[in-house]
């Protein structure tokens, strides 16, 4: 069966999240984004455990659902780990995801955790031990687990991270290396820019939303062509079949908060070349510019940009519902008037990844306001306009530019 899968989510137990991060709201605005399957996020939290085990029943496939609520969504028992150590000499923050496929399994591992580190002190515990280590000790609880490396371009806290992360996967890893099958993108990087590395060919690129709000989930996804199934889907992905694994769904990675490199305070914005030519430097204060996940990219890989691996698994790059319509409309994202046309429209369209996604514009077009369907046409079409993200600053992306022209010529004739 075809289904959408969001892995990587974050409960309300995790720093800045919302309060409705808990597992009915999340059954419910997955029902109306058109997901299947969730990540549960954050079982190491002791509380929020206690609540999975009272809400949630097991299917018998290593996969849940609700005790009492939408059951058209499963849930897959998730968490993500903050591993940070030294190693060669220097400082290494690390975040892995971790799949289990069982309430035994997952409570086997935080025990085992719990001796290491303060749990119940964030969603997303710490650690001061080695991602090998992590993953050596996972896999000593359960074969069946998985450790996938989270965001894995970011500049903080992941694998090949500008400022703490390492080279290639072996370096991180060692021996334990093998049994890194799949890489989460992040949201400022995308399947394209990571084909550049022949050493990740083999490796499957999963992307997820890493929502701290439910509004936010599936802001980058994966679909899925096989059953709802734990170990079916974890074979998917280490075995990197590409007849279950259709696509991913992402994000314009421009729009990421960590692509291009720059300096927020000053608001410097710079690609890679302007970054060298700079020495590093922001040319305003002259400390160090945060280097993203754009600049990364370029010094590991070893292909051309526009390169296409033999086996690459397709991605479609969409823009959430809420700013399609929100641009459409001359609105803010979280206005009341988007959010009643959010629910509108999801109301008659099935859900936001069918708008996106499968309906024709003429169906759209029964139902669509012009211009929220026109910004679909154009996003459909990759017909956008994008300031990058850089330093923690999200992207701007523009579906009608023109619009904003206009609107500066008359700003501009306001001061004659």
């Amino acid at each position: 069966m075809r289904f959408i899968a969001d892995f990587h989510l974050h409960s309300k137990f995790s720093r800045a999240t919302s309060k409705d991060m808990e597992v009915e709201s999340l059954a419910r605005w997955a029902k109306r984004k058109g997901i299947s399957l969730l990540g549960t996020g954050d079982f190491t939290h002791p509380t929020y455990f206690a609540e999975l085990r009272s809400k949630l029943v097991p299917m018998g496939n290593g996969l849940f659902e609700l005790k009492k609520g939408e059951k058209g969504v499963k849930f897959i028992l998730t968490t993500e780990v903050s591993n940070i150590y030294t190693q060669d000499g220097k400082v290494r923050r690390i975040h892995n995801l971790i799949f289990v496929p069982s309430f035994e399994v997952a409570e086997a591992i935080a025990s085992r955790l719990g001796n290491l580190g303060k749990l119940s002190s964030d969603g997303r515990p710490i650690f001061s031990f080695s991602a090998k280590e992590l993953v050596k000790m996972i896999l000593d609880i359960s074969t069946d687990c998985m450790v996938i490396p989270a965001h894995a371009w970011t500049p903080w806290f992941s694998i090949f991270g500008a400022n703490s992360g390492f080279d290639s996967i072996e370096e991180c890893f060692g021996e334990m290396s093998r049994y890194i099958r799949a890489i989460e993108t992040g949201l400022s990087s995308d399947p394209e820019m990571n084909w550049r590395l022949s050493a990740l060919d083999s490796i499957t690129l999963i992307s997820n939303s890493d929502a701290h709000s439910p509004n936010r989930l599936g802001r980058e996804a994966n679909a899925f062509d096989c059953e709802l199934d734990y170990r079916e889907i974890v074979q998917t992905l280490q075995t990197k079949d590409r007849k279950r694994l259709l696509f991913t769904i992402e994000f314009f990675p421009e729009e990421g908060k960590y692509h291009y490199d720059g300096h927020r305070q000053c608001g410097v914005i710079f690609s890679p070349s302007q970054t060298k030519a700079s020495s590093y430097l922001c040319p305003t204060c002259h400390k160090k510019l945060t280097v993203g996940v754009m600049h990364r990219v370029e010094e590991l890989s070893d292909r051309p940009e526009g390169f296409i691996p033999k086996n690459a698994i397709p991605s479609i790059h969409l823009i959430p519902l809420e700013e399609v319509i929100a641009e459409g409309m001359g609105y803010r994202v979280g206005t009341k008037a988007v959010e009643a046309e959010y629910e509108r429209l999801t109301e008659r369209g099935g859900s936001e990844f069918r708008i996106l996604l499968e309906a024709t514009p003429d169906e759209l077009a029964s139902f669509v306001p012009p211009k929220i369907l026109e910004g679909i046409v154009r996003m459909r079409q990759g017909k956008v306009s994008i300031i990058p993200g850089h330093d923690g600053v999200y992207g701007k992306i523009s579906l009608f530019p023109e619009r904003k022209e206009e609107e500066k010529a008359k700003e501009q004739l306001k001061l004659f």
